[in-house]
């Protein structure tokens, strides 16, 4: 078995015990990386002189009988809208196409702290709108499955890269679901924080109210190891949780008796993928067999999600994306004065679904339709959240596809509706704020991961840590590599 198969677990013990050296793993991630690289097409960037420096210092470490953290000397990526300092950053876009940023989001400082090796920057949709990888301005990536189909966005690098093995772990982000679905359909976990948990200082912004950094990793116990790292309260970040961090590790038991499990019915509807639903319902039964209880329960606004946040993170967008005017930095395109200048730079380095989303955003905000639309839209999304704290009333979790299709194929979603609609089952975890986990729960007849969701209170990753890892060690899809990713 080669190292880039093993988690960051794993690799850890295997480090603290000087059984492999970090340059070691490097240099065996390096080799996966020339063999899949061309077909999966993970990364926009990578850093291999750094990362080989990273490791040789965690060697030095271990050789001077140091105690090591537990993400020294493992090799991942960061998704390219996290600043990272004198390393290109460009959110996929051609507008940042050349932009090297003088600071360290505070999560990559984190990750320097705890002596982690940076391999580079994974590839995702521009400024994260998109649901496939397939809008990155650059190339799209695909899915390790099989790499005729997407790997799901927008963090569809950073799941790919660690289905493929050519990360041990990632770094994403999620304003709608992009760090959830791709892990879906990659066949991996990955884990939206609460909103607040993780700090966003030097996240390039989508939507500001939505927006939360969170890991993507092989499985479970690795999550709750990079969530131990990541989070935390962060003065830089006004939105930034001061509830102190728990060893999330602590969470990891394999014991759900008692666990009251809700089962919104809003989430089983017609037009889902059937295998898509047996494999969950099947994931909710072997919980009842270890314990747990399941009850239906209603979200009744959950139809008005996809519409409220196809309104709220536009309108974000179209105010964030305003600093890119060719002025102050990114790219710029001459003009013939000033205002064409602007027009011609956002025009030519902007790609549709972003300047799509601008327009919608804008539309939303102007003066005669502020209160018909973007208003209304906050209200709904206030109804939204409280239909998950009267449901969290009397359930601990709440259950659902992660996704109401597998990956699809390339260019096979060509209408933007259509695309928005894959949203369903995530969008409403993130207009309330709370923590959501997808973990594998099955494979459709054509071999491709489904994932389960796992939605809890705020602030309790704990809690759906527990059942994500309880539900993961009764099972082995966690250990399934990707044809792709070692097991051919």
């Amino acid at each position: 078995m080669h190292l880039y198969e093993k988690p960051a677990h794993v690799l850890h013990d295997m480090l603290s015990r000087r059984e492999i050296s970090a340059r070691e793993l490097t240099e065996d991630v390096f080799a996966r990386m020339d063999a899949a690289e061309p077909q999966v097409g993970a990364y926009l960037l990578e850093i291999r002189e750094a990362a080989r420096t990273q490791a040789d210092a965690v060697d030095a470490k271990i050789a001077a009988k140091e105690e090591i953290p537990f993400l020294a000397g493992i090799p991942g990526a960061v998704k390219d809208n996290i600043c990272t300092k004198g390393v290109r950053t460009t959110a996929a876009s051609k507008i940042l196409e050349n932009f090297v940023p003088p600071y360290d989001a505070t999560v990559v400082t984190k990750l320097h702290d705890a002596a982690a090796v940076v391999l580079g920057k994974a590839n995702m949709d521009e400024f994260a709108m998109g649901g496939s990888t397939e809008n990155s301005a650059y190339r799209p990536t695909r899915n390790p499955w099989d790499t005729e189909r997407v790997p799901g966005g927008s963090s569809g690098g950073s799941a790919a890269a660690v289905a493929a093995g050519t990360a041990i772990w990632a770094l994403g982000s999620d304003t709608g679901g992009s760090i959830r679905q791709p892990a879906s359909f990659c066949g991996i976990v990955g884990l939206k924080p609460t909103y607040g948990r993780v700090s966003r200082y030097g996240l390039i912004a989508y939507a500001s109210s939505l927006d939360q950094i969170g890991p993507v990793t092989r499985d479970v116990t690795d999550a709750a190891h990079l969530l131990n790292i990541i989070a935390g309260h962060d003065v830089m970040d006004s939105t930034a949780s001061k509830s102190l961090v728990p060893d999330y590790t602590k969470a990891l038991t394999q014991d759900v008796k008692g666990l009251k499990i809700g089962l919104p019915k809003e989430y089983f509807i017609p037009g889902m993928d059937a295998e898509v639903e047996t494999a969950v319902r099947k994931a909710i039964h072997d919980f009842e067999s270890m314990g747990a209880e399941v009850q239906e329960i209603s979200l009744p606004h959950t139809d008005y999600a996809v519409s409220t946040y196809y309104l709220i993170a536009p309108a974000e967008a179209a105010t964030n994306l305003e600093r890119y005017d060719g002025v102050s930095y990114g790219a710029r395109v001459d003009g013939e004065d000033l205002v064409d200048m602007m027009t011609r730079t956002r025009t030519e380095k902007f790609g549709d679904e972003v300047r799509r989303r601008i327009l919608i955003g804008n539309y939303a905000l102007s003066a005669g339709y502020y209160d018909a639309y973007y208003l209304k839209a906050l209200k709904v999304r206030t109804l939204i959240r409280e239909d998950f704290t009267r449901a969290f009333e009397d359930v601990d979790v709440i259950m659902t596809p992660t996704a109401p299709t597998t990956a699809y194929r390339i260019g096979e979603i060509e209408n933007p509706l259509q695309m928005y609609l894959q949203d369903i089952s995530t969008v409403p975890v993130n207009l309330a704020g709370l923590p959501g986990i997808s973990v594998p729960c099955g494979f459709s007849a054509a071999g491709l991961p489904i994932g389960l969701q796992i939605i809890g209170k705020p602030l309790a990753e704990e809690t759906i840590l527990r059942a994500a890892f309880a539900y993961e060690q009764a099972h082995d899809y966690h250990t399934k590599l990707a044809p792709i990713g070692g097991n051919a």
